[in-house]
């Protein structure tokens, strides 16, 4: 397995597009706003939990909102 892969994600796009603010997004999944930012900004990982739980609030599936790269 490849040591240098890094988690990314496309949950801004995704949160763009059912126009939802940071802190909307944050509310419905019951995290801070600042989590919300640091997912984005790739500064913080999400649990497996929390993942799956912003793929239900943005009725997503895992593989569209997390990536390898």
């Amino acid at each position: 397995m490849n040591e240098h892969l890094v988690l990314q994600n496309r949950l801004r796009v995704a949160r763009a597009e059912k126009k939802l603010s940071q802190g909307d997004l944050a509310k419905m999944v019951g995290v801070s706003r600042q989590t919300i930012s640091a997912i984005e900004t790739g500064q913080f990982n999400p649990t497996a939990k929390l993942a799956l739980i912003l793929c239900i609030a943005l009725d997503k599936k895992f593989e569209d909102l997390f990536y390898f790269d």
